[in-house]
């Protein structure tokens, strides 16, 4: 059973920020690859969301967050997401290298990066 994707607010604007920047750094053809690559893992997500593992156990505001890498060669980047029975909610975005915990309850526009 495939699952409703829905994006929230911040992962809208993780995805928009890190498109701009391949865009703008790499080129648009880089930025569209990424696209493809985020949309890909939401749909394979949404089809078998236990493929991440749960995050964060003892933060009680992250509760029942999973995470899961973006398909290769994007890799570096991390959906993290919830699930029901009939939705995965991909809450954000955000490189693996970031001080996940933190990021992960800030605004992207607060990040900086």
């Amino acid at each position: 059973m495939s699952r409703a994707i829905q994006q929230s607010e911040f992962f809208w604007n993780d995805m928009v920020k890190q498109v701009d920047w391949y865009r703008d750094n790499a080129s648009p053809e880089i930025a569209e690859q990424f696209v493809l690559a985020v949309e890909t893992t939401l749909r394979t997500l949404a089809e078998t969301p236990g493929l991440g593992r749960p995050r964060f156990k003892d933060w009680l505001e992250l509760q029942g967050i999973h995470s899961w890498g973006v398909q290769g060669p994007y890799h570096r980047f991390l959906v993290f997401y919830r699930f029901t029975d009939k939705n995965l909610i991909a809450e954000r975005l955000i490189h693996g290298a970031r001080d996940l915990g933190r990021r992960l309850l800030e605004s992207p526009s607060d990040s900086g990066d």
